[in-house]
């Protein structure tokens, strides 16, 4: 089968990096970490198992973290390489094990791609027993390699390959109402509701969400179709971002340009400090900062941002943060959170999967792929889709998905 694959050693890793600093395109062409390569099926591996064709297979802002290498090193361990890349993901079950009774072939399926410990068939570790999955202390052991989600595990494949394996436990069928285009959208939808059910603000709230990519728009979105009246600020760095910031709900939209702390403060009802060296700082802030970028300036700005005692939550995959300036942590007694992948949320007296709330939502509103989804690619021409999805100002990409169909 024809797959994107990662595999990275030292050698390879440090090449990579100084032949970047040319040119981006050096991360991801034949010098490069990852390559279309044909690659064996990856087997079922146990009874409990499934094979799924892949139909739809997005691009996330993880993935090209991994590409362009910006993941933190100290990340190795908790990966086998080499590894397919992909989680967001559709397809279609083309083989199932003799213990799995609850798909038949040919169902059309999403995959939760979190390998906790029931993928890996062991007992429920103390994370997964409070059903906390994304936290699982098993994620190096059992029946797969060391992997935390599909797409960073050399046993399970990824969706950025023909085929992949899922236990059965990872497994959703898609309803016949919920379109493929829809349905690909569940995993970012999923990582959006993940730190806004964990940190739901009241109406009277003002909040910030610092980033309107897939991830930031979708926090909004979710916030408005869970019926939050909160007062929302978005933070868009482009044009077409703000539009559609302001169409899924944002009650305004600020651009991060120069000065653009001192406009945030007079919505905040914060006051704005120059120090005598450095940034600009603030006393009082929003109540609640959704960061769903993890740069180091996004970081910064967004902890001084917050108001005092309030929450800041890092939904941004930051890596490694140099000279990042910790002060407003203790000063401002922030509570600091961070939100990763997704996992059960409460919903009123109920559980249920973050993957299969997302797709509740769609089911009950419907969502806008039509504006979400920009671009299409064959699998063939993977280093065009890492372009367009990298270069979000000029081609005005939001989500980038491959078609196998």
């Amino acid at each position: 089968m024809k797959a994107v694959v990662f595999d990275a050693n030292v050698a390879k890793y440090i090449r990579t990096l100084l032949l970047g600093k040319i040119s981006k395109k050096f991360f991801y062409n034949r010098f490069s970490c990852i390559a279309l390569k044909d690659i064996p099926e990856p087997d079922l591996p146990s009874e409990n198992y499934v094979k799924i064709k892949t139909t739809y297979a997005g691009i996330c802002g993880s993935d090209l973290n991994l590409i362009f290498l910006h993941d933190s090193p100290s990340t190795s361990p908790f990966a086998s390489f080499p590894f397919v890349i992909g989680h967001e993901n559709l397809g279609v079950i083309v083989e199932k094990g003799k213990a799995v009774s609850e798909f038949e072939i040919g169902d059309r399926v999403i995959v939760d791609p979190v390998l906790d410990c029931d993928a890996r068939e062991l007992p429920r570790c103390s994370s997964c027993q409070e059903e906390e999955f994304s936290t699982c202390l098993n994620i190096t052991e059992g029946k797969l390699s060391p992997g935390t989600i599909m797409g960073a595990c050399s046993t399970t494949g990824g969706s950025w390959g023909e085929y992949f394996v899922a236990h059965k436990s990872q497994v959703i069928k898609v309803p016949d109402t919920v379109k493929d285009q829809e349905a690909i959208l569940v995993d970012p939808l999923a990582s959006a509701l993940h730190p806004v059910m964990r940190n739901f603000p009241r109406d009277s709230e003002k909040v910030l969400v610092y980033g309107a990519g897939i991830i930031g728009l979708l926090v909004i979105w979710s916030l408005r179709k869970l019926g939050s009246s909160a007062d929302i600020t978005a933070i868009a760095k482009y044009d077409f971002q703000a539009d559609l910031a302001i169409e899924f709900g944002a009650n305004r939209v600020v651009k991060p340009k120069e000065g653009y702390l001192d406009e945030l403060a007079k919505i905040a009802g914060a006051k704005v400090f120059q120090p005598m060296i450095g940034d600009k700082v603030l006393l009082g802030g929003f109540d609640k900062v959704f960061d769903c970028v993890g740069s180091r300036k996004t970081i910064r700005d967004g902890m001084w941002l917050t108001k005092q005692r309030g929450s800041y939550i890092l939904v941004g995959l930051a890596s490694v943060v140099e000279s990042l300036d910790l002060t407003p942590i203790w000063f401002k007694e922030l509570n600091v959170k961070g939100a990763y992948c997704y996992s059960t949320e409460n919903i009123n007296e109920y559980r249920m999967s973050t993957y299969q709330l997302a797709l509740s939502l769609i089911q009950q509103h419907g969502i806008p792929y039509e504006k979400l989804i920009t671009h299409y690619f064959k699998l063939e021409d993977y280093q065009k889709a890492i372009e367009v999805a990298s270069s979000k100002g000029s081609e005005k990409s939001i989500k980038v998905v491959f078609k196998f169909l």
